[in-house]
């Protein structure tokens, strides 16, 4: 139950920067594909978050040297590229579909969710494993 806290906790941290970079990119930038630009920054953001606390908290994996840590790291954004697809696409589903900023992170928030539940599973697997 304690992992199930602490994974859900992080995962709230992680998507909080994550909207928090979004936004500063669209005070930063606001020419053209701003929207997407933001997403990317977001996305960027919250998976290095993510990274550390499941790697350090979660999973409590430590690395050998930073060939080692680099490796893991690849794996790690590899298995989010699936998840990443989930959030990205509820995101800009939910903005098409209500065009408000409001309802884009609601979908966000949603995409995020889901996504970081399969991403548990694919890293617990593939990723941080100790054989």
């Amino acid at each position: 139950m304690k992992l199930v806290v602490y994974y859900s906790l992080f995962a709230l941290v992680a998507i909080i920067a994550n909207f928090c970079a979004q936004e500063l990119s669209l005070m930063l930038y606001g020419a053209a594909y701003a929207l997407w630009v933001s997403i990317v920054v977001g996305t960027l953001v919250g998976l290095v978050v993510k990274f550390y606390l499941d790697k350090t908290y979660v999973f409590k994996f430590i690395t050998k040297n930073n060939a080692q840590q680099g490796y893991v790291f690849l794996l790690y954004s590899v298995m989010g590229v699936l998840t990443t697809s989930i959030f990205w696409g509820m995101e800009w589903a939910f903005y098409l579909y209500f065009s408000t900023d409001v309802m884009k992170y609601v979908g966000g928030f949603l995409g995020l969710v889901l996504g970081y539940i399969a991403k548990y599973y694919l890293d617990k697997h593939f990723v941080f494993r100790t054989d």
